[in-house]
């Protein structure tokens, strides 16, 4: 169902059933990632093996010219790991001159970034969200399982100095393992505009901690901030930054995610596509729509918007109620 038009020569945006807007897509380009964090890939996790393989460039190019026209307004890159795919660069300037998109962001583990982060910019890229668990090398080493901390640092480093360009730092709160370094993500807030966002684990950790007692909720996330910063003041922020503050005197803003505790199916937006390309309406429910075979006929951006517009309809009122059992192992799989 389409809304009434919103302005001249743009596409109205979808709704679904139950008045919900739906304008956001998560394109995932790679399950692969340089990084085996975890709380998202087991070791000996496969570098990359969609079933159907990696959607190609032509392809994606195709779903972004289809999403634009049935009223997409933001497109996020994830992974894995979006910067292992080299056509990036051409994926943001495409995804920017399409029609009715309006924003094309990254999500992204930085250790990559640095060297890339010209050609992004160049491309139109209008914004970054990095996810970085401690600002420790020895502790982001037992965390990743991998080397590469300067590499984000250096990447961190940039975007702070980058104070026009919207950076959020996404912080995974591990109970035992970071909590001791939320005061020093919250100084990062001191002279920049950054966003700092600590998160909930979630339970699609590829088998690996969720049931070991490192899951630290919300409310004790706020309980650490208040504590640390007594004088700390509500602020706005997102639908999903469901508590948002700001430390008198300081010019970034820090926020909490419950991405487990809390359900947000009430203000969702969001389409999910898979790097093989298999359109994902809800996170909590299984089931997905295959976009590939449609991609080969004559006539296909006809089905594919038929088809997204048919997955929008079909959205659950509330994902985690409807829910019969989800397949999904690790975030990898969907795009975060």
């Amino acid at each position: 169902m389409l809304m009434q038009g919103e302005g001249q020569g743009a596409p109205a945006p979808m709704t679904d059933s139950f008045g919900r807007i739906v304008d956001y897509v998560r394109i995932a380009l790679t399950e692969a990632c340089n990084l085996r964090c975890t709380y998202c890939l087991r070791e000996g996790a496969g570098e990359d093996a969609p079933s159907g393989g990696k959607l190609d460039k032509a392809e994606l190019e195709t779903i972004m010219r289809v999403l634009g026209g049935v009223g997409v307004r933001k497109i996020r890159f994830t992974g894995g790991e979006p910067l292992l795919r080299r056509e990036l660069p051409e994926l943001v300037a495409f995804a920017k001159r399409s029609a009715g998109i309006r924003n094309v962001k990254l999500t992204t583990n930085g250790v990559l970034l640095e060297r890339r982060i010209r050609e992004l910019l160049d491309a139109g890229l209008d914004g970054v969200n990095l996810s970085l668990d401690t600002l420790d090398a020895g502790r982001f080493s037992t965390i990743t399982r991998r080397e590469g901390f300067d590499k984000v640092r250096r990447a961190l480093d940039l975007l702070l100095g980058m104070p026009e360009f919207p950076v959020k730092l996404n912080v995974l709160m591990l109970r035992g393992i970071n909590q001791d370094e939320l005061p020093a993500f919250v100084e990062l807030t001191r002279e920049s505009g950054i966003t700092v966002r600590f998160m909930e684990l979630q339970p699609f950790d590829d088998h690996q901690i969720w049931r070991t007692g490192r899951f630290m909720g919300a409310e004790m996330i706020r309980e650490h901030l208040m504590r640390a910063f007594p004088g700390i003041e509500p602020a706005t922020g997102t639908d999903t930054e469901h508590y948002s503050f700001r430390v008198p005197g300081y010019r970034g803003s820090v926020a909490i995610i419950p991405a487990y505790s809390r359900n947000f199916c009430s203000s969702c937006s969001r389409l999910r596509i898979t790097a093989d390309g298999r359109l994902v309406s809800c996170l909590y429910r299984d089931g997905s729509i295959p976009l590939r075979p449609l991609l080969a006929g004559e006539s296909a951006e006809a089905e594919l918007a038929r088809t997204i517009a048919e997955a929008v309809r079909l959205k659950p009122q509330d994902g985690l109620k409807s829910r019969g059992g989800n397949s999904v192992q690790s975030m990898s799989q969907i795009g975060g």
